[in-house]
């Protein structure tokens, strides 16, 4: 009896504890985390509190500020809504569907990260900005803000939810199938639930690309106070203007958004997946 315990113990003990190499690779990782991420995130919000309370709130209150923040968060949130249909579906067509051309499409998806972003912002301008070969003249508008961040983040989607319907076996689809469920009612009950965590991990990473886009906005969308400038873009001129204070409390904010975002859209896909 008290062999058993002492062994209990001793397993309990040694499935908590990391061992010699694993503890140093858990060192070395936190310590290139904190480089990369924690120290930079923490400087940002010490040098935005530096100015105090009154910082904070005159970049809140500022009138120019919430006009570049509403059109960022808000179209960040529609474009993201969009990505989670059209990049679910093109995931599934590269996945489920075979036709000529697919193993280019498959290499086309990938070019906005391939793409420098201001780089982005020239072809976005040759083809919707004054002379436009196809007849749509999208620039200085918010439509230009909506296209330039749907083209940088369309990737998120697509290449989160790939990899997973490679994985998926269809024999519980042709099972669900040969039940007597409709297609619509596989999907729902069968294969949504699978997807959900990459469809809202996707999401997650086009959203905070999306309010932090500036290169392919440059060029066309003007940048006109309360029309088409973004947050990114007021932030730099704070900066121009040696206002680093100012710049910083409004990333500090943008952080807090993005936080926030990545915390509802897990508990949306948690709660999607479970009643799936």
């Amino acid at each position: 009896m008290g062999g058993r315990s002492a062994r209990k113990r001793r397993s309990a003990s040694s499935g908590s504890s990391l061992s010699a190499v694993s503890g140093l690779g858990l060192g070395v990782a936190m310590i290139w985390f904190s480089l990369l991420v924690l120290i930079p995130l923490a400087a940002v919000v010490v040098k935005a509190s530096g100015g105090g309370w009154e910082t904070f709130q005159d970049a809140v209150t500022n009138k120019q500020t919430l006009a570049a923040l509403r059109l960022t968060v808000f179209t960040s949130l529609g474009v993201t809504a969009l990505n989670m249909v059209m990049g679910t579906i093109i995931a599934w067509v590269l996945v489920r569907d075979r036709f000529p051309g697919k193993a280019i499409l498959d290499l086309v998806i990938d070019i906005p990260f391939a793409l420098p972003t201001i780089v982005a912002g020239l072809v976005l301008l040759s083809l919707y900005g004054p002379g436009s070969p196809v007849g749509v003249h999208a620039s200085n508008t918010r439509v230009a803000v909506f296209l330039a961040i749907a083209f940088v983040t369309l990737p998120f989607v697509v290449r989160t939810v790939q990899p997973v319907l490679e994985e998926m076996e269809t024999d519980v689809e042709d099972a669900a199938a040969s039940l007597g469920a409709s297609r619509f009612t596989t999907f729902r009950r069968v294969v949504l639930p699978t997807l959900v965590p990459a469809i809202f991990a996707g999401a997650a990473l086009s959203f905070a690309r999306g309010i932090s886009e500036y290169g392919s906005l440059v060029l066309l969308s003007g940048n006109l106070p309360y029309r088409t400038e973004v947050t990114s873009v007021r932030m730099l001129s704070y900066l121009e203007g040696g206002d680093t204070a100012s710049a910083a409390a409004v990333a500090t904010i943008l952080l807090v958004v993005a936080l926030l975002a990545i915390v509802t859209l897990d508990v949306i896909q948690r709660r999607v997946a479970r009643r799936g």
